[in-house]
C-alpha cells in the first residue's frame, strides 16, 4: 500500500488531471480519407463496450439474416443526460469509407438518437449509462462488410465523442482452420502458425488471387494483422493456405488479471484498497517482467474485461469507478520506445492515455487509470519509436503453449462489385487441435 498512498492534494486533483490529459493526441476527424479506429474523443466517456448480445465477451460481429443483435454501451461521467446521436458507415477491409450511398447498405434513418439511458445508483462517481442495440426499429443492415459506428453530441456530426468498429458477415464460404506450433524451427518455441482452407461451395470465384482477401487477427487486436496471404493451392471449390512462414504470430503469454468486482476485500492480485476523497483507489500488486520466466498456464479472457459487481443487482449502473494504480519495476527506462498498459481496458490503443511514466526514484514504470468495477485482463506492451505494433513479448515473454484466439475474416470483391463483401468468418483457438 505504500506506493498506493500519495499526497492527498495530488489525489484530489488526480481524476480531473487524468481526464483532461487522456486525449491530448486526439485530432479532428476527417471521414473522407481516414482509417477508422476504436477511439474515444470526449474525456468523460468511459467503458465503451460493443459485442454480440448473446455473450458479453464476443467480438462485435453479426450474421446477416440470423437475427443477431449487437449491444453498444457506454458511460458518461456526468450526472446530466446528453443528447447523443449515432450514424453507421460502411467500410472496406482497410477501415476506410466504402463511399457507398447510405441507402445502399442501410435501411432506415441515417442519423438517430441514443435514447436508452439510466443513472448510476449509489456510486461515488456519478454517471449516466447508455445502451444501444443494432439493428433496431430505426436502422437495419443490408450489406455485409466492415462497419464503423460514430456517436456524436447535440446532433452535430462534427462533434464525435467516440467511434467503434463492428462486422456484418454473410456466410457464403466455410473456413477450416487449425492453430499449431510453428513449423519453422527458429520460431517453434515462441510462435503459432495458422493454416486454413476456404471451402467456396457454390460461390463462383473467377480470380481467387485478386478477388479474395483474408485478414487474421490475434485476440481481436487491431495491430499485427496478417493481411497479405494468397492461396498456396487452388482446388475445385477449395482455397488452401498452408504456409510455413507469413502466417505466424508471436504466441506471447497469458494475460495478467485482477478482480475488483468488490472493493470490500482484496482479491487475488490486488495489493491494497483505500478510500481517498472523492473515490476509492486500488493498487495492483507489483508486477514483474516475464521476459525469461518459465511458462505458467493461467485462465484468461484474452485481454478483455467484464463489468461486474458482487454486491448489487445491476452492474451497468451500480458498479463504481475506481482509480487503479499499476507498477512495473524496471532497472532503467527504454530510450528508443515506451511501455504501455495494453488490452481492451485501453481500447487496444497506444496513446497518451495508457503510456506509462518512468519513476526514476522507484525505478519503475507507473500509471493510474480510472476503471469501472469488474474483472480485467491486461498486458505490458513495448512500442518502438516510429512503429505502430505493440510488442508484448519484450515484457511478457512468448511461449507456444499460450492460449490465444485467432479470428479469420474472408472478404470478396470481383470486378463488378462496388464494395468488399465479408463472406466468411472463423475462430480458431490455439488450445484446440
Amino acid at each position: 500500500m505504500q506506493s498506493l498512498i500519495v499526497n492527498s492534494t495530488k489525489i484530489y486533483f488526480c481524476l480531473v488531471f487524468m481526464l483532461k490529459t487522456l486525449f491530448a493526441d486526439a485530432q479532428n476527424i476527417n471521414s473522407s480519407s481516414m482509417v477508422y479506429k476504436d477511439e474515444t474523443f470526449k474525456e468523460s466517456i468511459q467503458s465503451v463496450l460493443l459485442y454480440n448480445k448473446q455473450w458479453e465477451l464476443s467480438r462485435p460481429l453479426m450474421v446477416i439474416d440470423n437475427n443477431d443483435t449487437l449491444k453498444l454501451s457506454f458511460d458518461d461521467i456526468n450526472n446530466n443526460v446528453k443528447n447523443y446521436y449515432y450514424k453507421i458507415i460502411h467500410c472496406n477491409s482497410e477501415w476506410e469509407s466504402s463511399n457507398l450511398f447510405y441507402s445502399d447498405y442501410m435501411s432506415g434513418f441515417e442519423e438517430n438518437e441514443v435514447n436508452d439511458y439510466k443513472f448510476s445508483i449509489n456510486t461515488l462517481i456519478a454517471y449516466v449509462h447508455y445502451n444501444l442495440f443494432i439493428p433496431n426499429e430505426q436502422v437495419q443492415i443490408l450489406k455485409s462488410g466492415n462497419y464503423i459506428i460514430q456517436v456524436y453530441e447535440d446532433n452535430n456530426p462534427e462533434n464525435i465523442v467516440f467511434t467503434r468498429r463492428f462486422y456484418c458477415v454473410e456466410n457464403k464460404v466455410h473456413v477450416n482452420a487449425i492453430c499449431k506450433q510453428a513449423t519453422d524451427i527458429n520460431e517453434r518455441n515462441t510462435s503459432h502458425e495458422i493454416d486454413f482452407k476456404i471451402e467456396t461451395g457454390s460461390l463462383n470465384i473467377n480470380n481467387p488471387y485478386n478477388d479474395i482477401k483474408v485478414t487474421i487477427s490475434q485476440n481481436g487486436r487491431p495491430d499485427g494483422l496478417i493481411t497479405n496471404l494468397k492461396p498456396q493451392f487452388v482446388n475445385t471449390n477449395e482455397l488452401i493456405y498452408e504456409y510455413d512462414e507469413g502466417n505466424l504470430f508471436s504466441a506471447n503469454n497469458e494475460f495478467r488479471n485482477f478482480d475488483m468486482k468488490s472493493i470490500r476485500y482484496q482479491s487475488e492480485n490486488i495489493g491494497g484498497i483505500q478510500f481517498i476523497e472523492p473515490l476509492y483507489h486500488v493498487g495492483i500488486k507489483e508486477d514483474l517482467a516475464k521476459t525469461h520466466a518459465q511458462y505458467f498456464f493461467e485462465n484468461d479472457i484474452n485481454g478483455k474485461y467484464l463489468v461486474k459487481i458482487t454486491e448489487g443487482d445491476d452492474s451497468e449502473v451500480e458498479a463504481d469507478y475506481v482509480m487503479v494504480h499499476f507498477r512495473l519495476p524496471y532497472e532503467i527506462p527504454f530510450v528508443t520506445g515506451n511501455i504501455y498498459l495494453y488490452g481492451a481496458l485501453t481500447d487496444w490503443q497506444m496513446n497518451a492515455k495508457n503510456r506509462m511514466q518512468y519513476n526514476f526514484e522507484s525505478h519503475a514504470y507507473e500509471i493510474s487509470l480510472l476503471l469501472k468495477q469488474g474483472y480485467y485482463n491486461y498486458a505490458y506492451a513495448y512500442l518502438e519509436n516510429g512503429t505502430d505494433f505493440a510488442d508484448l513479448s519484450l515484457i511478457e515473454g512468448s511461449h507456444y503453449e499460450t492460449e490465444n484466439e485467432y479470428h479469420i475474416l474472408v472478404y470478396y470483391k470481383d470486378i463488378s462489385d462496388r464494395y468488399e463483401r465479408l463472406i466468411g468468418f472463423q475462430i480458431v483457438n490455439s488450445n484446440i487441435r
